[in-house]
């Protein structure tokens, strides 16, 4: 089983990636946007909950997000392995995470991320907010502070997963196919 987390701050280009990678190695993608998403479109006691955060541009707390995301991993159980987009955010979430595959007698392979300038990646969500609706993709403030909350809560990953030598960070600047390319030599190390 190949077990990838990709990883970046928003609009850094992970659901893109992460689809493309999918194909390519026959994985399943796990995207906590499209898990939340589905939660809150179908109205689930947690998608309200997790809608609340959002709206506030704020992170859904640990306990919520483990919970939609093991559920999706049970969805799967003839898995090749799993693209973790948008999780772990957190190293309580990772511990969580590796605690569930240990059971599975999986684990992670590598924590992939794609390094992007921040006032790039401004210009990136508020270019997709005009198209995808979502209401964290339209308001610069709410976007800024998903990248305060990123650099204070999810960048420690970056020393969580370096300590396992589980770590690799690409440049996620270029054309779609350029970074794909970057991301399938970490992989194919693997």
């Amino acid at each position: 089983m190949k077990n990838i987390v990709l990883f970046g701050p928003p609009g850094a280009g992970k659901g893109t990636q992460a689809e493309l990678l999918r194909d390519r190695y026959k994985l399943v993608h796990i995207s906590t946007g499209d898990v939340f998403r589905y939660n809150i479109k179908n109205q689930t006691e947690l998608g309200k909950l997790a809608q609340s955060y959002i709206d506030n541009g704020d992170l859904v707390p640990d306990e919520v997000t483990i919970h939609m995301l093991i559920a999706e991993v049970e969805k799967n159980p003839d898995a090749k392995g799993f693209i973790f987009d948008g999780f772990p955010r957190t190293e309580s979430q990772a511990i969580a995470l590796d605690e569930f595959l240990a059971k599975k007698n999986s684990g992670i392979n590598a924590m992939i991320a794609l390094e992007v300038p921040e006032n790039l990646l401004v210009e990136r969500i508020l270019l997709r907010g005009k198209s995808s609706g979502r209401s964290d993709d339209q308001d610069e403030s709410k976007i800024r502070n998903r990248f305060k909350e990123y650099q204070t809560k999810t960048a420690v990953l970056q020393d969580f997963y370096q300590k396992q030598q589980k770590y690799f960070g690409i440049n996620g600047v270029g054309s779609i196919e350029d970074i794909t390319l970057r991301l399938q030599k970490v992989i194919d190390q693997l």
